[in-house]
């Protein structure tokens, strides 16, 4: 137990549009709100370089500079934001108890959990450079797609959201070539039937990604090994894709939250409500369909309402 303990009225675990969002409806309604950003300060959308499909930026934003701009905004109306993440919860009695860099203890009469999902990569060192680089390597085709109209691109995945990827791809680029890692597809039929039907789509089966090529700024192939052939080819594209699933950050809630068989936060429908008490979910911490920066600040906003009435109520 830390030697001091603060007592919180609302804290919100996360930040990103869906934090962020609920920290300026929290400060509006005088709920003192507290953020504690995490151990990546804006979510994904500080690794995105251009967004272009978030509603009032005609021009488009960058997703650092747009996160700064709603950091600012929650500032504004008197949010605390702050440095550190949680690393330990206990929400079994009626005070919720967060630990944060397992240094200072938070009594909090209400919880808003944002902490996202974390997309998951390959791990190779040149597609890391890429992603850093913002030059061509994705873990969303709906969010970047538009960039890479009539161009070539390589995606790869098995599963339901790389089939589903592929095909959204399909509609903008001149062609998709999809790499799937093992001998068959782990997405249901109909979404394997409708890549298979789609004519500027090439399947690769039984592929290995070895490298992304590029100048050192943008992408210009991708290296791949046939497993079954021992033979390494070079696929020309300007964009690559990684639809191999992503973790969402939930871990340290699974004693108290309930969870899907992935690890998504369980909501009840049509609200941000969990199966505790005054702690809400916001954000891709329960969202694996939508996943956009404008969907998850949508629920950043019942989330921070939730609790206001939550808190009205026991008033």
């Amino acid at each position: 137990m830390s030697d001091t303990i603060e007592k919180i009225k609302c804290l919100i675990i996360g930040s990103g549009p869906a934090g962020y969002t609920a920290a300026i409806y929290a400060a509006r309604a005088n709920m003192n709100p507290v953020l504690y950003q995490g151990m990546q300060p804006g979510g994904q959308l500080t690794t995105t370089n251009e967004v272009e499909n978030f509603p009032g930026y005609v021009d488009g934003v960058t997703g650092p500079e747009m996160m700064i701009q709603l950091q600012e905004q929650s500032k504004r109306f008197g949010a605390d934001i702050r440095d550190g993440w949680a690393t330990k919860v206990d929400f079994s009695g009626d005070i919720h108890k967060v630990w944060i860099n397992d240094k200072i203890e938070l009594h909090c009469e209400t919880v808003i959990i944002s902490t996202g999902a974390s997309a998951k990569y390959l791990g190779l060192p040149s597609e890391q450079h890429y992603l850093n680089m913002g030059g061509g390597v994705s873990a969303c085709a709906v969010c970047d797609g538009f960039f890479y109209r009539n161009q070539e691109v390589v995606i790869v995945g098995a599963g339901d959201s790389a089939c589903e990827e592929a095909h959204y791809l399909s509609k903008l680029c001149k062609k998709v070539t999809m790499l799937v890692r093992s001998e068959k597809f782990r997405a249901s039929k109909i979404m394997e039937e409708r890549v298979r039907k789609t004519e500027n789509i090439e399947i690769l089966m039984n592929h290995d990604t070895v490298e992304v090529l590029g100048d050192g700024n943008v992408v210009h192939a991708i290296k791949a090994l046939n497993k079954t052939s021992g033979e390494v080819i070079e696929i020309p594209a300007t964009g690559f894709f990684v639809a191999i699933g992503h973790k969402p950050n939930t871990d340290i809630f699974k004693d108290y939250i309930t969870l899907d068989e992935t690890g998504y936060i369980v909501n009840t429908p049509g609200t941000s409500k969990t199966n505790v008490e005054g702690v809400f979910v916001a954000g891709d911490a329960a969202d694996h369909v939508y996943r956009q920066a404008i969907t998850a600040a949508g629920t950043g906003c019942m989330a921070a309402l939730d609790a206001e009435r939550y808190l009205a109520a026991k008033e």
